[in-house]
C-alpha cells in the first residue's frame, strides 16, 4: 500500500532528473562545439564581460587581444560566446535629408479636459 502512494513521486522525481540532466548535456555539448569552432580573428565575449579578439588558441588556452598591442592569456573555457554583428542596428534613410533635420513629436499633446466641470 505504501509503494503504491510514493511510486507517482518517484516517477515524477525521476523524469525531472532525466529533463534536467539532458538539458544540462545539451547546454555542454554547445559550450564544447564552440570551443571547437574557435579561430584566429574570431570576437568573443568571456564570461566576465570583457569583448576581445582571438590572436591565438592551443588546447587549454586562448591569446586575446583586449586593445591594440595589449594581448593577454585566457582559459578557453572562460570564453562565453562568439560576437556576431547584426546589420539591422543601421538607421533606415528612407526619407529625404532634410526630413531628418526636423524634431518629430513623440508624445501627444492634451487640449481639453474632458472631467473639469464648467461654470454655466
Amino acid at each position: 500500500m505504501d509503494l503504491v502512494v510514493f511510486l507517482p513521486l518517484l516517477i515524477i522525481m525521476g523524469a525531472f532528473m532525466y529533463f534536467a540532466s539532458r538539458r544540462q548535456k545539451k547546454a555542454m555539448q554547445a559550450t564544447i562545439d564552440l570551443h571547437n569552432s574557435l579561430q584566429v580573428g574570431d570576437e568573443v565575449h568571456t564570461t566576465s564581460g570583457l569583448r576581445a579578439t582571438i590572436t591565438g588558441i592551443t588546447d587549454e588556452y586562448v591569446d586575446l587581444e583586449i586593445a591594440p598591442g595589449v594581448v593577454t592569456t585566457w582559459m578557453k573555457l572562460a570564453v562565453r560566446d562568439r560576437v556576431t554583428e547584426d546589420v539591422d542596428d543601421e538607421p533606415d534613410f528612407t526619407g529625404d535629408a532634410t526630413d531628418d533635420l526636423e524634431p518629430r513629436p513623440t508624445g501627444t499633446e492634451i487640449t481639453d479636459r474632458p472631467n473639469t466641470k464648467t461654470d454655466s
